[in-house]
């Protein structure tokens, strides 16, 4: 038996693009062994996740070309194994986390059908021995809930939902390495701190090793046993964590660990005006319906729900997945059904229909959580940014159209001669540009911005919000900020609500809520938050 569960040498990924062949992996070397947790971290780009990739060799075989080196996974060389060897070791001796539960879920099928699909794989269980390691798995990530929902697809459930179900197919093998992509991203402080428990008891009790990419420095300090940081492609550095932390050689390393979000918002003029507000907002979903259409069983996902937004303000909801957070915001939006008031610039949305609400749409946008989802990758980013302006019927001539896009790209930090480009070719940080650039073209009064930096690295974030809080000086946007990091919130945010099953249950002025929380709820959010971050 060998000492370490996976031992990769000199590890080197290439690919082929149209500018010609580009190194991605430089030379990588690293170990994990039963019970250890080794963080691997740097910025989007530095090569992680293609490290993590090629240990399964999930590189798609025309994207890379074959990786050089040596990946011995249990003893089991992987580069260059047939793939019937490959067949066997994923699943069984390693598993991936991914961080998109909604790419790596299949849309068309139910997640019990899923879940069951690995155990058939690695398992001989009968039909009610399956159902019962389902539930059981469920029980083990938090999802006690879902266990009589195993015919839910995938879109029925939250993202933090759906991420859980990721990691209970990752364990449902019983593996004796998970590879962690990301795996908190998506999720709330609170189940973000269930679900690093449950990682930490794993790799104590069942001797687990765990390679975790993360860019939450914060998880790497409290978590992992030893850390590897990597940039452009290459280890950088390496060591106890504590080690890293306390005295870190590489000005990298440096870098990554004094990036996080800092400063305020301008304050909001004491005579601006409100640009929404809402009372009694109530959406319901059906969940049940008789032969002759009418609901029998429904879901309350927002009860009761009033705020209001001021000209150069920001609002943040937070709460667990699931507590109604952007049910509440795509209502607000007339992109749900919903019951209540909702006022728009002193208009009452609710009188308008059709071809008036159409128009009134330009006024308010949404930046949504993912920036690889939310850009068609059939279009180039002029055609992205530019597509609210022809279907508004805004800036009719192409080449003013043109003009006026390369000017978002410009005020979003991105170099005008880039509008041609695919997003495909463009990092995250600057994916999540080119959707805040599609928003402010049409220059609208209120921005959604619906977990906008979770899926970004803690350096990127900071840009991202140093831009989000100059755009909303300059512009005057109100800003709807949905998110659960709540130093992110400190420094986006005037003012906050706190929701929890469908309803408001703390409101005032962020700093005094997260000083001085009145309710439990928000001070097991608070706690949580401080815990992981």
């Amino acid at each position: 038996m060998t000492a370490h569960i996976l031992d990769i040498r000199d590890l080197s990924v290439r690919f082929r693009t149209e500018q010609g062949p580009r190194d991605v992996v430089t030379s990588v070397s690293l170990t994990v062994s039963p019970g250890e947790v080794v963080a691997l971290v740097g910025e989007s780009g530095s090569g992680k996740s293609v490290t993590a990739l090629s240990v399964l060799q999930l590189l798609a075989r025309g994207q890379g070309s074959n990786p050089t080196g040596s990946i011995r996974l249990d003893g089991t060389e992987m580069i260059g194994a047939a793939e019937a060897t490959l067949k066997r070791m994923r699943g069984a001796r390693a598993a991936m986390i991914f961080q998109e539960p909604m790419t790596a879920l299949n849309p068309l099928h139910r997640i019990g059908r899923q879940i069951e699909e690995v155990l058939n794989l690695h398992t001989t269980l009968d039909t009610a021995g399956r159902r019962e390691r389902i539930a059981s798995l469920f029980r083990e990530v938090g999802l006690e809930a879902l266990t009589g929902r195993l015919d839910a697809f995938p879109h029925e459930l939250s993202g933090g939902q759906r991420q859980r179900v990721m990691i209970a197919m990752a364990l449902a093998g019983n593996p004796r390495l998970l590879i962690a992509d990301e795996p908190t991203t998506a999720l709330d402080v609170t189940v973000e701190a269930k679900i690093l428990e449950l990682l930490d008891t794993l790799v104590r009790e069942r001797n687990l090793g765990l390679l975790l990419i993360t860019h939450n420095l914060a998880i790497v300090r409290r978590h992992a046993h030893r850390v590897l940081v990597m940039h452009q492609g290459r280890l950088v550095e390496e060591g106890p964590t504590e080690r890293i932390f306390a005295a870190p050689e590489d000005d990298y390393t440096r870098h990554l660990i004094q990036s996080e979000p800092k400063g305020h918002p301008e304050p909001v003029a004491v005579d601006a005006p409100t640009v929404i507000s809402a009372a009694d907002i109530r959406v319901s979903f059906s969940l049940r319906r008789n032969l002759f259409g009418v609901t029998t069983k429904s879901l309350i996902a927002v009860e009761g729900v009033g705020l209001d937004i001021r000209r150069g303000e920001t609002l943040a909801v937070v709460g667990e997945s699931g507590s109604g957070k952007s049910t509440l915001a795509f209502a607000l939006l007339r992109l749900l059904r919903s019951t209540g008031r909702i006022t728009f610039l002193g208009e009452d949305l609710r009188a308008l229909s059709g071809r008036a609400l159409r128009a009134r749409r330009k006024a308010f946008q949404v930046v949504f959580q993912d920036p690889y989802g939310s850009l068609s990758p059939r279009m180039t980013i002029g055609e992205v940014v530019g597509e609210g302006l022809a279907a508004h019927g805004m800036e009719p001539d192409r080449q003013a159209r043109r003009a006026r896009v390369q000017a978002a790209l410009v005020e979003v930090g991105l170099d005008p001669e880039m509008i041609d480009r695919f997003p495909h070719e463009f990092s995250g940080g600057q994916r999540q540009r080119v959707a805040i650039a599609r928003a402010l073209a049409l220059d609208p009064d209120l921005v959604v911005l619906d977990e906008p930096t979770s899926a970004l690295d803690r350096s990127i974030q900071s840009q991202i919000i140093d831009l989000l809080r100059g755009l909303q000086a300059r512009r005057g946007f109100a800003y709807l900020f949905i998110s659960h990091d709540l130093k992110v919130v400190r420094a986006m945010s005037h003012r906050l609500i706190v929701m929890h099953q469908g309803r408001i249950v703390e409101q005032g002025a962020v700093e005094e809520v997260i000083a001085a929380p009145r309710e439990a709820y928000t001070r097991a959010l608070i706690d949580a938050a401080m815990l992981g971050h």
